[in-house]
């Protein structure tokens, strides 16, 4: 399951908690807005319309810092589509996931000659976990929160999961803790705190999985699963890209599972059918 998916279905499902979290407030009134901008197609993260303060929210999730075009551009070009359609002011918040020494998390800003546009980043590894573990739509972030003991943070992470009250909410966060947790810890230790049938139990990871698993029943349940994960790139690939021809979709059907689980990370900096293109040619 690809980084990205996981935190978009929180957002969907979740606005109240990443709007109050983010602009510290407490907004009730919040209307989600389509997240594919018009000209040529891009997607956004999770985009929010708080019609009581005549302001926009717009998230990016961004498990590593490189990306084409670059970050801030990207961040300008959307701000630029959403002012022109929506004409109000409009906060964007970069949310990094992934850990790294990278001098570029710390960027915030585009500056070419006199053209000069601003945002927030978040870096989630130096967050205090405590407000993120009030909240089950943040309790998947709160795995990859500060902490002086990973034990004692997944611990409470679990804890939290297994307070949740309503089963299929319970088991599709504890799919979404399961897969961030990855991006920090060792699958061990994620197995010692977190229940692998509660994510195998998932509505959010049986719906990915389904169709290929389907598919692949004849081929036996490895490479079932295996076609679940084309699935699952080549859903995310046509929510970012748009169509994706026969071609590169045959190029798709051919790769590895850790090859698919590669693409499945660096799709989340895509913005053309171009950077496909180029990853195939480098990863095949």
């Amino acid at each position: 399951m690809a980084y990205d998916n996981i935190c978009r279905y929180l957002a969907v499902e979740y606005p109240d908690a990443f709007v109050n979290w983010l602009l510290d407030g407490d907004i009730t009134a919040i209307q989600p807005l389509p997240t594919e901008l018009n000209l040529e197609p891009i997607r956004s993260d999770a985009l929010y319309l708080l019609p009581d303060c005549n302001q926009i929210l717009h998230l990016e999730f961004q498990t590593v810092p490189t990306s084409k075009p670059t970050l801030p551009l990207r961040m300008l070009d959307y701000w630029v589509r959403l002012y022109r359609k929506y004409n109000c002011s409009i906060e964007q918040v970069v949310i990094f996931l992934k850990e790294t020494t990278s001098e570029a998390v710390y960027i915030n800003q585009f500056a070419v000659d006199k053209t000069f546009h601003s945002y927030r980043v978040v870096r989630i590894w130096e967050q205090d976990p405590s407000l993120l573990l009030t909240n089950p739509g943040l309790l998947p972030l709160a795995v990859l929160a500060q902490t002086d003991s990973s034990a004692g943070l997944l611990e409470q992470v679990a804890a939290k999961v297994d307070m949740i009250k309503e089963s299929d909410k319970q088991r599709n966060i504890s799919a979404c803790v399961e897969v961030l947790a990855r991006l920090k810890f060792e699958e061990d230790l994620v197995r010692q705190f977190l229940r692998e049938e509660l994510m195998r139990e998932s509505p959010l990871y049986q719906e990915i999985l389904q169709e290929g698993v389907q598919q692949g029943i004849q081929l036996g349940i490895q490479q079932g699963i295996q076609q679940g994960e084309v699935t699952l790139a080549l859903r995310l690939l046509t929510r970012r890209l748009g169509t994706v021809s026969p071609e590169l979709q045959a190029q798709i059907q051919q790769l590895s599972s850790v090859q698919l689980e590669a693409l499945s990370e660096a799709l989340l900096d895509f913005s053309t059918t171009e950077d496909l293109i180029a990853w195939l040619q480098v990863h095949q």
